[in-house]
């Protein structure tokens, strides 16, 4: 079910998390730097997508495209905070936060292990990273107006920043230098575990007096990431029940194989320890999906 890199990056994203926590000295030396991090891990991520995919999904599903993203960046995350706000409140922005993210750039690759509409997921990537960072702020804004104060252009600005560098980056070369492109995709992997390491160093040796003080945090972050999961998969298939099946997988993943790291980056710019904690663990349902989606395929299949 699972390939050995897949194995190898929840490893080390797992030491990485350990370490950060137990060693915040040697974790300090990297806090500066997640936001940039993530860029360089989006830049990476993006190098596989073709423009001339999206376009062509686009024009052949644009009704699809237009309720699944809504459902996406929108109804998904308020349905979510609320659901959170009255069964366990403490959870409830890390849960909003996780919902309303982009769908995940390693989304397509899942996708294809399946056998779902993967030039559907390829276009939830697309489309819900130019939205989020719009509409995240903007549900972080209205939602939470009455208990936090934080700038909305603030946000906006550091989403942004983070999605739309890499994406313009990737175009332009793309066009300049194609051969530079292959060259990168040959290192990606061992280059994105050294990026999800250091990212997970400078963000949790931020919180390790925190998790010292409260080391259950971490078991109940990792089952509140798996309930969402979930959810995620149940409202993906309900949604899509006469879409076809690789529809409903396709809408299963982009709802539950989000931008997970850039919420820790980004929850750890704004929120406490307990948001980029449920981030964090949610890498483990994130690959842990594919199990109950390809079972999900085998049923309807008899």
């Amino acid at each position: 079910m699972f390939r050995l890199n897949d194995l190898i990056l929840l490893l080390v994203i797992f030491i990485s998390f350990l370490v950060g926590i137990l060693l915040p000295r040697f974790g300090s030396l990297f806090q500066p730097y997640p936001l940039y991090l993530m860029m360089l891990l989006l830049f990476l991520s993006l190098l596989s997508i073709k423009i001339d995919i999206i376009w062509y999904t686009l024009r052949n599903s644009i009704w699809t495209v237009i309720f699944l993203s809504f459902l996406k960046t929108i109804a998904l995350p308020i349905g979510i905070y609320f659901l959170f706000k009255v069964t366990y409140p403490s959870y409830a922005i890390a849960a909003m936060l996780l919902s309303g993210i982009s769908t995940g750039v390693v989304a397509p690759f899942i996708s294809n292990l399946v056998k779902a509409n993967s030039s559907l997921v390829l276009v939830m990537v697309v489309v819900t990273s130019m939205l989020v960072p719009f509409t995240l702020p903007a549900m972080v804004k209205i939602l939470l107006a009455r208990s936090i104060e934080i700038s909305l252009y603030g946000m906006i600005r550091m989403l942004s920043l983070v999605i739309f560098v890499p994406i313009l980056t990737v175009e332009t070369l793309r066009r300049l230098s194609p051969g530079l492109i292959k060259a990168i995709m040959k290192r990606q992997f061992p280059v994105s575990l050294v990026i999800f390491s250091l990212i997970n160093l400078g963000v949790f040796s931020r919180y390790a007096e925190f998790f010292h003080q409260k080391p259950a945090t971490i078991l109940v972050a990792l089952l509140v990431a798996v309930v969402l999961s979930g959810i995620y998969i149940l409202i993906g298939i309900l949604f899509f029940m006469i879409g076809g099946v690789e529809n409903q997988l396709a809408a299963a993943i982009s709802l539950g194989n989000m931008n997970n790291v850039l919420i820790i980056v980004f929850a750890s710019q704004f929120f406490g320890p307990l948001e980029p904690t449920v981030a964090a663990m949610y890498m483990f349902p994130f690959f842990g999906l594919i199990l109950p989606l390809r079972i999900y395929r085998h049923w309807r299949q008899e």
